[in-house]
């Protein structure tokens, strides 16, 4: 159970800044650095641990990408659900996530593109055609205010020490 615990607080800290040191993550779940340094690559071979990343804001060096939420409504293909459908879509190097939701659409798929033109042409081209697919209804990202735990656009705040007279 303690094994579990740790891991848990390991997972926390590397979710919210996955270039902590290990020293400070041994620190913090108060184990050797030794115990630590196990534990994150057993959780790397397990893949619980998918992949290290950056947050990054494009935006700030003027790069400018079409982020928009496609719902996908389904025909289950007989003995495989969704799963089929659901695979051939993350196959597709625009789409960054595939989800199956519950509600009004089956599929729930995050695309990324260079603009308007090229996702419009991946919804009608790519996603509309595939067997199975009945309707999409696409939602796009007008302004980003937080994303992976990280805040967009926050204002700065004055540091500096007040002067009175």
């Amino acid at each position: 159970m303690k094994e579990v615990a740790s891991d848990l607080e390991i997972l926390g800290i590397l979710q919210r800044d996955c270039r902590t040191p290990l020293e400070t993550v041994a620190r913090m779940i108060g184990k050797s650095l030794e115990e630590t340094s196990a534990a994150i690559e057993r959780l790397q071979a397990e893949s619980i641990i998918k992949r290290y990343g950056a947050t990054i804001d494009w935006e700030k060096i003027g790069i400018e990408k079409v982020v928009s939420f496609i719902d996908v409504k389904v025909q289950p293909a007989r003995e495989v659900g969704f799963d089929a459908i659901a695979m051939r879509i993350a196959r597709f190097p625009e789409v960054r996530s595939v989800w199956l939701v519950s509600g009004g659409s089956d599929l729930r798929i995050q695309v990324e593109a260079d603009s308007l033109r090229s996702l419009g042409n991946f919804v009608a081209e790519k996603i509309a055609t595939i067997d199975g697919v009945t309707g999409t209804m696409t939602q796009f990202i007008m302004r980003k205010y937080k994303e992976d735990h990280v805040m967009y656009n926050e204002p700065e705040t004055d540091e500096r020490l007040i002067v009175s007279p």
